[in-house]
C-alpha cells in the first residue's frame, strides 16, 4: 500500500490504476462520505478511466478506511486532493480531478486555487448549504450534527466525523473562482443531493464547463455514471489551455 502525506501532517492509503497504451493524462480520483478508494463503485469508475488510457490515483479520504486524521465533509480534505494531485503531476502528464458527493466539494475547493489544473468534473456535488427533505439528506444530517449520528458513522461505516462542521464557502462560490474546465455530472435519481442543485454550480462556474444529467443515476458513482464520467475527462482535456 501506498503512503501519501498530506501539508498538515495526515497519511492517505493510496492506489494507483496504470492507463492502456500511453497514458494521455492523470485523473485524481476522490469518493464521497462513507467510501473508500476500495469500494467497487470506486473501482468500477477507476477500471472505467484506465481502459480509457488515463492513469488513476484514488486514496481513503481522511477520516475514512486506512487513512488517518478526522473527515470534515470537504473542507480540509482540499489537503488530501492537494497531496494526491501533487502526486499524480510527477507522472509528468496533464491532470483532471474527479470527485463525488463530498469529494466533489473537496475537489472544487482545491481547484479554486490550482489554475494549472487539466480540468475539473464533479459527480453529484451540492451548490449551497441547504437542508432538503430529500431522505438521504435527512439522514446525512442526523449523522453529521449529532452525537449519536457520529457514534453510528463510526461503528456502522468506519468514518470517524469532526465534531463540529464550520460551514465554509459554499461549492457555487468556489466554482465561480474555477477558470479551468469544469464538467458537471448529477443523477436525475440522487436522493441525497435534489438535480436542481447541478444547474446552480453550472451557473455559477467562471469558465468553460458543461452538465450532463444521467437518467438512471443515483448518487455519487454509481455505475450509470460512468460513460459520463469517462466522457466528461475527455471533454476537460479538449478544452484545457494545460498540454496534452
Amino acid at each position: 500500500m501506498m503512503v501519501l502525506t498530506t501539508t498538515d501532517g495526515v497519511d492517505l492509503a493510496t492506489r494507483v490504476w496504470s492507463g492502456n497504451g500511453e497514458p494521455r493524462a492523470t485523473v485524481v480520483l476522490v469518493h464521497g462520505l462513507a467510501a473508500t478508494k476500495d469500494n467497487g463503485e470506486v473501482v468500477a469508475v477507476a477500471t472505467a478511466l484506465s481502459e480509457a488510457g488515463f492513469d488513476v490515483v484514488a486514496y481513503d479520504a481522511r477520516g475514512h478506511g486506512r487513512s488517518g486524521g478526522i473527515c470534515t465533509l470537504g473542507d480540509l480534505e482540499r489537503h488530501d486532493v492537494a497531496a494526491a494531485t501533487e502526486y499524480a503531476r510527477l507522472r509528468g502528464r496533464p491532470v483532471v480531478l474527479v470527485g463525488a458527493s463530498m469529494g466533489a466539494v473537496a475537489v472544487l475547493r482545491h481547484a479554486a486555487t490550482d489554475p494549472a489544473l487539466a480540468g475539473v468534473v464533479t459527480v453529484s456535488s451540492p451548490a449551497v448549504w441547504r437542508l432538503t427533505r430529500a431522505p438521504g439528506a435527512l439522514l446525512l444530517t442526523g449523522l453529521i450534527r449529532t452525537g449519536l449520528g457520529r457514534f453510528l458513522a463510526a461503528r456502522l461505516f468506519r468514518v470517524r466525523l469532526a465534531a463540529e462542521w464550520s460551514a465554509p464557502e459554499p461549492p457555487n462560490v468556489l466554482a465561480s473562482r474555477i477558470h479551468v474546465p469544469l464538467a458537471i455530472v448529477h443523477g436525475e435519481r440522487d436522493r441525497f443531493v435534489p438535480p436542481g442543485e447541478a444547474a446552480v454550480l453550472y451557473a455559477s462556474g467562471g469558465g468553460p464547463r458543461r452538465l450532463i444529467l444521467v437518467p438512471k443515476m443515483g448518487h455519487a458513482f454509481h455505475r450509470a455514471a460512468l460513460p459520463a464520467i469517462a466522457e466528461s475527462v475527455e471533454w476537460a482535456l479538449t478544452q484545457s489551455a494545460v498540454s496534452v
